[in-house]
């Protein structure tokens, strides 16, 4: 890759790199580098690996910050929201990060500098790139400049969800039954549990799915909400 254009991305990034190498390796697709027999080339998983954790950290710690009003529920889906490959892919484009590619001729043939995959996979590796360079600091305001239009939406969206208490509204208003939720299954390892929650209301059950019982729980009243919310409509409309 020529220089010139790391130089033009490293001006997007607004940082400049101690060791340029950082930012190339994080460019470099397996596909390519498999194709360079013979070379002792490093693509990128590495740095996605670890650029994922970089950008989980990142990402809750500026939410814990910015949206000191909402509960653990609401900034595990804020950040969720924010690190899901869909959203990372745009971010990638909006760095035009797949111009910048180093691609194998499979993936360059079938329009890999747009897929979604790839570009979330080299946003990580960048984000790895710049904390091995440039330390935490460094990444957080990276991150925090780039997310910031982001980051204005996302805690609205989280703080209008609250869709347990939506559900709790719903039956004081109509005499339901009390909602209850129960855990009906976790499985996973410690360190990346999945949860799966029943919710009982009046004559409707639903079932919720989530990382932690909290959102699991809003998963199963999500559903139920929408329900009950039909229910309301149809009986309205029968009038």
């Amino acid at each position: 890759m020529e220089r010139a254009e790391l130089l033009e991305l490293r001006e997007k990034l607004s940082y400049k790199f101690k060791d340029i190498n950082l930012l190339e390796e994080a460019l470099r697709h397996s596909s390519f580098v498999n194709e360079q027999s013979g070379t002792q080339l490093r693509d990128n998983e590495r740095l996605e690996f670890l650029g994922d954790a970089v950008l989980n950290l990142v990402i809750g710690h500026i939410i814990i910050n910015r949206f000191p009003e909402l509960d653990e529920g609401d900034l595990s889906r804020v950040r969720s929201n924010l690190v899901n490959e869909l959203q990372v892919a745009e971010v990638a484009r909006s760095l035009d990060l797949g111009s910048y590619l180093q691609l194998g001729k499979g993936e360059f043939l079938t329009n890999g500098r747009n897929k979604n995959s790839i570009l979330a996979n080299t946003f990580e590796a960048v984000v790895a790139a710049i904390y091995l360079d440039g330390g935490y600091d460094n990444a957080f305001r990276i991150i925090e400049m780039i997310y910031l239009p982001i980051l204005k939406i996302s805690g609205k969206s989280a703080a209008a969800y609250d869709f347990k208490s939506k559900i709790q509204e719903l039956v004081q208003t109509g005499q339901e039954v009390k909602p209850i939720y129960n855990v009906i299954e976790e499985s996973g390892p410690d360190h990346d549990k999945m949860f799966k929650v029943a919710l009982m209301v009046n004559d409707i059950q639903t079932v919720g799915y989530g990382k932690s019982k909290k959102i699991a729980e809003q998963d199963a009243a999500r559903e139920a909400f929408d329900i009950l919310t039909n229910k309301s409509e149809s009986s309205a409309d029968a009038q």
